[in-house]
């Protein structure tokens, strides 16, 4: 058999990792969203720094990666900043809702890389934040098979 066929391993070598998905969707940010993406970029940096030093070529495979993606959702970003006189839910608000079988919740509707649902941030391309953009306080909307009422609309300083 020829050798051209045999494929040695070499040390030098690490397998290409596949690329985050940077997705379709616009990339609205709220202004801490694009400072969230700035410590990404400043964290894969340092990682990529240290990876480099100690020769692990994994890891450095590794934060070239994230840093490419960290790097194309900041080139990306469109800072959001909702109209503070709208009576309307937006992107960016905090919404107070009452489910009727259950807590009054607070959520803010944020981009996709600064959610966490856990903390009461969601994605504004999550079916929560779907349903209630665009409504106004006193409204009722569906969300999971339950009704919620909305208590207030505000920012997240409070307004």
């Amino acid at each position: 058999m020829s050798v051209a066929f045999v494929k040695e391993p070499n040390e030098d070598q690490v397998e290409a990792l596949p690329e985050r998905d940077l997705g379709t969707d616009p990339n609205f940010v709220t202004p801490h969203g694009l400072e969230l993406l700035d410590a990404e970029i400043e964290a894969g940096t340092a990682a990529a720094e240290r990876a480099r030093a100690a020769g692990d070529k994994i890891a450095l495979a590794m934060a070239h990666r994230d840093l490419r993606y960290w790097r194309a959702r900041r080139s990306t970003a469109q800072v959001v900043e909702p109209d503070r006189d709208s009576d309307l839910v937006q992107f960016g608000h905090a919404v107070t809702i009452r489910r009727a079988r259950g807590p009054v919740q607070t959520y803010r509707i944020v981009g996709i890389d600064e959610a966490d649902p856990a903390r009461g941030l969601v994605s504004y391309l999550s079916p929560l934040a779907r349903q209630l953009v665009g409504k106004e306080e006193g409204e009722s909307v569906g969300i999971g098979g339950d009704t919620a009422e909305i208590l207030s609309i505000g920012t997240a300083d409070g307004d």
